[in-house]
C-alpha cells in the first residue's frame, strides 16, 4: 500500500492520471478548490521558469532564429492545424473558444529537460521555448481578438492576464536563481510544478466530470483533434526536419515545441475568461500531452 502510495506522490504521470481519475470521482468537491487555480498556476509557472536560462540569451550569437522557430511552430504551424479541425468539429462557441485559448498558450517548459533526456539539444530548447514564452504576450491576445470576437472578451484582459501570468514568474523566478536558495528550489521544483497542475487539472476535470460519462462522443472528437494536431504535426515537423538536414539535436525540441503547450495555463486561462465548459479541451490535452511525451521516450531513437 505504502508503495503506491510512494509512487502516486512522486512519479510526475501518476501524479497527473490520479488527477485526471479524481477529477472524475469525486469531483462534486472541484468548485471548492476554484480558488486555487490562480496561486497554483501562478506558483507553478515561476517554479517551472527556474528551468529556463535567460543567460543563454545572451552567450548566443545567433538566438533569433530560433527564437522565432520557436514561435512559428508553438502558435503559426500548432493553430493553422488544430483550429480549423475544431472549428469544423466543436459544437458550442465555448469549446471552440476553449481551442482557441490553447493555441493562444505558451509552450510547455517541459521541453527544456525533455530535451535533455531525448538528448536534443538543450541550449536550442531553453531559446525557442524563451522566444515563444516572451511572443505569447502580445500573440495570445491578437489570437483571442482574432478567433474569439464574438466572446465579448477584451484582448486588454488577457494581456493583463500573460504579464500575471508569464512576465510576473519570469521575473520572480530570477530570484529564486539566488545561489543560496537555488539548490533547494531546483530540488522541490519538479514536485511543485506536478502538483500544481495537478491541482489545475482535477478542477478542470470535476467541474465538467458529467462530460465523462454522458458525452462520449464529444470526448472522441476533442481527443481526436488533439491527437491529430500533437502527434500528427509532430510526426511531419519531423520528417520535414530531416528533410532539410535539421540536425536529430535539434528535431527533438522542434517536434516537442510543434505540440506541446502548457495544459496548466490553458486550463486557468480558459475557466477565467470563457467558463467551465472551455476548460474541457484543456484538460483532455494533458492526458493528450502525457502520452506525446511517453511516445516520444519510447521512439527517441526513431526521431
Amino acid at each position: 500500500m505504502f508503495r503506491y502510495l510512494k509512487l502516486i506522490v512522486l512519479n510526475r504521470n501518476a501524479i497527473l492520471v490520479f488527477a485526471v481519475i479524481a477529477g472524475i470521482i469525486v469531483g462534486e468537491h472541484a468548485s471548492s478548490l476554484k480558488f486555487l487555480t490562480f496561486p497554483a498556476l501562478a506558483l507553478t509557472m515561476t517554479f517551472s521558469m527556474t528551468g529556463m536560462s535567460l543567460v543563454q540569451l545572451r552567450s548566443e550569437p545567433h538566438i533569433f532564429k530560433p527564437m522565432l522557430t520557436g514561435i512559428a511552430l508553438n502558435y503559426v504551424a500548432f493553430s493553422a492545424v488544430m483550429l480549423p479541425l475544431a472549428y469544423w468539429l466543436m459544437p458550442t462557441k465555448e469549446l471552440f473558444y476553449g481551442f482557441v485559448i490553447i493555441a493562444a498558450t505558451p509552450p510547455g517548459v517541459a521541453i527544456i529537460p525533455f530535451s535533455f533526456i531525448l538528448r536534443g539539444n538543450v541550449v536550442y530548447a531553453i531559446i525557442s521555448v524563451t522566444g515563444a514564452f516572451l511572443g505569447s504576450i502580445l500573440i495570445a491576445p491578437l489570437m483571442v481578438k482574432l478567433f474569439a470576437t464574438s466572446s465579448g472578451i477584451n484582448p486588454t484582459d488577457l494581456l493583463l492576464l500573460m504579464l500575471q501570468l508569464v512576465v510576473a514568474p519570469l521575473v520572480v523566478s530570477r530570484f529564486l536563481l539566488w545561489k543560496p536558495i537555488k539548490p533547494f528550489i531546483e530540488k522541490v521544483r519538479g514536485k511543485v510544478v506536478d502538483w500544481g497542475f495537478a491541482i489545475l487539472i482535477f478542477v478542470a476535470v470535476g467541474l465538467n466530470r458529467q462530460v465523462f460519462f454522458s458525452s462520449p462522443a464529444l470526448l472522441l472528437s476533442i481527443t481526436g483533434i488533439l491527437v491529430v494536431t500533437i502527434f500528427g504535426l509532430g510526426h511531419f515537423t519531423n520528417i520535414l526536419a530531416r528533410r532539410l538536414n535539421i540536425s536529430q539535436e535539434k528535431r527533438i525540441p522542434m517536434v516537442m515545441l510543434v505540440g506541446i503547450k502548457s495544459s496548466g495555463f490553458s486550463v486557468f486561462t480558459a475557466l477565467t475568461l470563457f467558463g467551465k465548459e472551455a476548460a474541457i479541451p484543456s484538460a483532455v490535452m494533458a492526458v493528450v500531452v502525457l502520452l506525446y511525451l511517453i511516445f516520444l521516450s519510447i521512439k527517441s531513437k526513431a526521431l
